[in-house]
């Protein structure tokens, strides 16, 4: 891979999934890699992460340069990381679209990760499945 490429974090849930799509297509029009990354957060047991993020992986390659990555750790400290480490020019994320007391205990991975990044950060909220289903 080289400088300047996508990194997509997942955390495998749906909007996850639409972030994935809009990472790979930002990839493929920007002619660069995707970085595909989940984060295990600390005391988590990481189950089935590595079979669930390979497959995902597969799934995003198509005409796209992929490399995959698991992690542990915090997971906005561990997404800022992996972008300064590998020179990359923008982070896409999906949004959970959490308000008010569940915002406020569980915090925003998307939110500290567009305030802290060395690069753009893209987010991709709940909404954006909704409006791309046909209805």
């Amino acid at each position: 891979m080289s400088a300047g490429d996508v990194l997509f974090a997942t955390d495998f849930s749906e909007t996850s999934a639409q972030a994935g799509l809009v990472a790979r297509d930002m990839a493929r029009q920007q002619r660069v890699g995707l970085h595909v990354i989940h984060v295990v957060p600390p005391v988590t047991d990481p189950e089935d992460s590595s079979e669930k993020l390979k497959r995902l992986a597969t799934e995003l390659a198509g005409d796209v340069r992929v490399e995959s990555a698991l992690l542990s750790g915090r997971v906005a400290q561990q997404i800022i990381r992996y972008a300064r480490d590998n020179a990359i020019r923008l982070i896409v994320v999906g949004t959970h679209g959490r308000s008010g007391v569940s915002r406020a205990v569980l915090g925003s991975v998307a939110q500290s990760v567009t305030r802290l990044a060395p690069c753009p950060v893209l987010t991709v909220p709940p909404s954006a499945i909704a409006a791309s289903r046909p209805g």
